[in-house]
């Protein structure tokens, strides 16, 4: 009896089928310890001890494996080939020594880079002891994320409220982003044309051609820098005539691309899929492990966590046979294509992502996929067989056209596929290209052929500034920087936007405020350990530990003498300080030049106040620096402060000024009260109070615009007359939300539904779905006359239909008919419930007075009711404030 542990039960699945009824596969769910979330989980102090503590939801895994191994004779650890694989069997192989799991029995490590028959077979029959190296560079990763997190992260909750967690690889990622972000703030476009000709050759071929030498001067992209030096030069080519002056021919060869590493295929599926690199690494461990084909399990693709190029010798034999048959001889290289990786780490023994049978044709397991997983098994599928075939040849041709005097000279370039090779099956995208005026075709044109001229054109241009990062672009440069490894890639960035210091905008990133308020501290503060460099030599000591070429603790010594000294300088900082260094390096961003030149930090609401970075309880905001005699506030522009925030933080608690209304010529502005936000027109007037609005659930203060408030302020309004009954519709807000009204009845509108934009149509169909509705004045439905006297009445309830008799009300049974209950049926339950009403001691109800319509109701300036105070609480220390939070820590991946 053999037991075979792996991390997902998909796998084990599998690969069950393939070793037979003489073992078991039982699978761990991934890794079964952690370092607890808290204090002193690695203590350096004690030459960096590293407590582990079995999550509990493992802790039932745990035991079935201890189980099985009891009367097992061997056990396989066959997780997976890569450095975090490794690190699950030594946690399983460690927790079973503790737990006395493994006397006399012998323990082996398998590993295979697909889940085939044959890997799989030829790995049992090939097992090696755990690679010890691989394991310590696991536990130096793991310990420097820790301690960065847990050393760093309460310096940021301390010194910046609202901020979340800091990490060793996560923040130099977000300090790329937003580096880029303050590129393009700082950009300014700079004007330049262009000058393009329409020609034909003597044959009548059209082509074009562009204004390269002016003068018999080369011109510069900015020598035509504005509209009269542009029409200057277009009148000039409109006097002459020209001649092929040069013809340049170059044959090109394009090599295709390699097959897929980890790090390519997430950029080429975020081009060409539009897939996170989250998801695509979800969908590749899918392929990985297995889909049913025909009744077996079969893994589709090789382990799609690797830095390597190199394919096995068989799958470029069967890459290669398949391209002779399938394309013909002369898309065959006459010898195999191999790829050599130049990542130095412990990846790079592992193959590139490939298909684990070149034969199984993307349409052959179309039906067995999802379109996703189609989608992506096509791309690596194309890929891999296109990095086998012949080099594309490609025609590229410089004409040089000029005019007699030779002081005007015209460039048109073209290319063409001579022979498509690779390109017959698949091309690579890049990120941000412009136009190839290269791929554009020129017809035949020879030296001192005369051609004719048609209309000249003079374009306008204005720089550009350099393009926020895509996910492609972005694990792009951190992989050129060598910051992180592919692996960890898809975690950073859900990381960063899980923390809610960036956003995808059109599939490009964008910091947030809080974002790169922790970059600008990070950088102020702790330059050194947020800078490229340094991060990527660190992930190369790690390399070199894995290597065997360094010892882990001494790295980890060598790390936290330094970081500790760091951390402890800014133990004395206050917080004057830290609001000083933001507030100077977040200027241009916080406070940019206004077009009318005045002043950007001048307080709008006091004449003489200064605006600057604050920090509040719940974040940053911009404040006034005659605080508080001025009380003007404004929130950052995404609400960095945080969305724990409460409702209403960051709106100023004096008013904002959003305009003036073009009626009564009365200032419009954005208040809070102890109600909520509001809107209001004009001011107080002796005993006369101004129309005020609140804001409906869920509209943002910072979106709130002058004609946003005006159409608030405007409520109820008007929607339509009925088509049935011709009473009017009206839309309002109310003590209870946005409503529609409609006769007597109202209707609370859904959130999907804005008040201040629904129609006639829509409101009618809301109308028709309420049940009735809720009725103002006149209870729904009078049944009779009750034997005792008085009225028995039918109400629609907040929990059902109910009747009632004076002050006893009684919910009428589930299963009836409250459109047919009469009399008779209401009477003998009246009578139950006042008896049940009786014996329980219970007082009658209250007879509830009709309620009022809900009116458009604003909030009033008075304080609100005191809330009970709660217990003090002591003061937390560093330790239990830091393991409070620590759920928020990242791991800085």
């Amino acid at each position: 009896m053999h037991v075979v542990i792996v991390e997902s039960p998909a796998k084990a699945k599998t690969i069950n089928k393939y070793l037979g009824k003489d073992f078991t596969v039982l699978a761990s769910y991934g890794h079964i310890r952690d370092l607890p979330a808290k204090d002193g989980s690695v203590r350096p102090d004690e030459d960096f001890a590293m407590d582990w503590t079995v999550e509990g939801k493992a802790e039932r895994h745990i035991k079935d494996i201890a189980s099985a191994v009891k009367s097992a004779d061997t056990i396989y650890l066959a997780t997976d080939p890569d450095r975090e694989g490794e690190a699950i069997s030594w946690h399983v192989l460690e927790v079973l020594r503790a737990r006395k799991a493994l006397k006399d029995k012998t323990v082996k490590r398998v590993t295979f880079n697909a889940i085939t028959k044959s890997a799989v077979l030829d790995a049992i029959a090939n097992p090696r002891d755990l690679d010890q190296e691989l394991i310590e560079a696991y536990l130096a990763r793991r310990a420097l994320d820790y301690l960065v997190g847990f050393t760093l992260s309460p310096v940021l909750w301390r010194k910046l409220p609202g901020s979340r967690s800091a990490g060793r690889v996560q923040s130099v990622a977000l300090r790329l982003i937003c580096e880029r972000e303050s590129e393009i703030e700082r950009f300014r476009a700079q004007e330049y044309w262009t000058v393009d000709v329409a020609l034909k050759n003597k044959d009548g071929d059209a082509f074009s051609a562009r204004l390269t030498h002016l003068e018999g001067r080369k011109l510069d992209k900015f020598d035509l820098g504005n509209e009269a030096s542009a029409m200057a030069a277009k009148a000039a080519i409109e006097a002459a005539q020209f001649t092929v002056a040069r013809v340049e021919r170059k044959e090109t060869r394009r090599n295709p691309a390699p097959p897929f590493t980890t790090s390519t295929l997430q950029q080429e599926a975020s081009r060409k899929l539009h897939f996170s690199a989250k998801q695509t690494m979800q969908i590749a461990q899918r392929l990985y492990e297995g889909v049913d084909i025909g009744g077996e399990t079969v893994g589709l693709i090789t382990y799609m966590r690797t830095d390597g190029v190199q394919m096995a010798p068989e799958a470029i034999q069967s890459a290669r046979g398949y391209i002779g048959r399938e394309f013909g001889k002369d898309y065959l290289p006459n010898s195999p294509r191999i790829y050599k990786t130049k990542a130095k780490n412990a990846q790079e023994a592992h193959e590139a992502i490939r298909p684990t049978e070149i034969m199984r044709h993307p349409s052959t397991v179309s039906r067995t996929l999802d379109r996703d997983q189609f989608r992506l098994y096509e791309l690596i599928w194309k890929r891999t067989v296109a990095s086998q075939m012949e080099s594309a040849v490609l025609d590229q041709v410089a004409v040089d056209l000029t005019d007699k005097a030779g002081a005007i000279t015209l460039r048109a370039n073209g290319s063409v596929v001579k022979f498509d090779g690779f390109l017959k099956l698949y091309r690579e995208d890049r990120d941000d290209s412009d136009e190839d005026e290269n791929s554009r075709l020129l017809p035949p044109l020879r030296e001192q052929e005369p051609v004719s001229r048609g209309p000249v054109k003079a374009e306008q241009h204005f720089t550009q500034p350099p393009p926020r990062y895509t996910e492609a672009s972005l694990v792009k440069r951190m992989e050129e920087l060598g910051i992180g490894r592919p692996s960890t890639y898809a975690s950073i960035l859900s990381v960063l936007q899980d923390r809610d210091y960036v956003k995808l905008d059109q599939r490009r990133f964008v910091p947030e405020d809080r974002g790169r308020i922790v970059t600008a501290f990070l950088e102020s503060f702790f330059n050194r350990y947020v800078q490229y460099n340094f991060t990527a030599e660190l992930e190369n000591q790690l390399d070199d530990i894995s290597g065997g070429r360094a010892e882990w603790k001494d790295v980890l010594r060598q790390f936290w003498l330094d970081f500790r000294q760091a951390v402890e300088a800014t133990s004395g900082l206050r917080v004057s300080e830290v609001l000083d260094a933001l507030d100077r390096d977040l200027a241009p961003h916080l406070f940019p030049a206004r077009e009318d030149g005045h002043d950007p930090r001048k307080c709008p609401t006091c004449a003489d106040g200064r605006l600057s970075l604050k920090l509040g309880k719940f974040g940053a905001f911009i404040g006034c620096s005659n605080y508080p005699e001025c009380r003007y506030t404004r929130q950052l522009a995404d609400g960095a402060g945080g969305g724990d925030r409460a409702e209403g933080e960051g709106v100023p608690d004096g008013p904002k000024l959003l305009g003036q209304d073009p009626e009564t010529g009365l200032d419009v502005t954005l208040r809070k009260g102890p109600y909520g936000v509001y809107v209001q027109l004009g001011e107080a007037e002796g005993k006369t109070k101004p129309k005020r609005a609140s804001l409906p659930k869920g509209m943002d203060p910072a979106d709130v615009t002058l004609d946003k408030a005006l159409a608030l302020l405007s409520l109820p309004r008007e929607i339509g007359l009925h088509p049935e009954t011709k009473q009017p519709i009206l839309a309002g807000i109310g003590r209870f939300g946005p409503y529609l009204k409609h006769g007597d009845t109202y209707k609370s509108l859904g959130r999907d539904d804005d008040v201040l934009e629904i129609g006639l149509n829509r409101a009618v169909v809301v109308l028709a779905e309420a049940k009735g509705g809720r009725k103002a004045g006149a209870p729904a439905k009078t049944l009779g006359e009750h034997p005792d006297g008085g009225p028995v009445t039918l109400h629609d309830g907040r929990y059902g239909p109910y009747v009632q008799h004076g002050s006893v009300r009684a919910t009428i049974p589930r299963d009836a008919d409250k459109d047919s209950y009469t009399l008779e049926d209401a009477v003998p339950l009246l009578a139950a419930k006042a008896a049940k009403d009786a014996a329980s001691g219970k007082k009658p109800a209250k007879k509830a007075a009709p309620k009022k319509a809900a009116a458009a109701k604003a909030p009033a300036e008075k304080k609100a009711p005191a809330a009970k105070k709660a217990p003090a609480k002591k003061p937390a220390t560093s330790k239990t404030a830091s393991a409070s939070k620590s759920k928020k820590t990242a791991s800085g991946a």
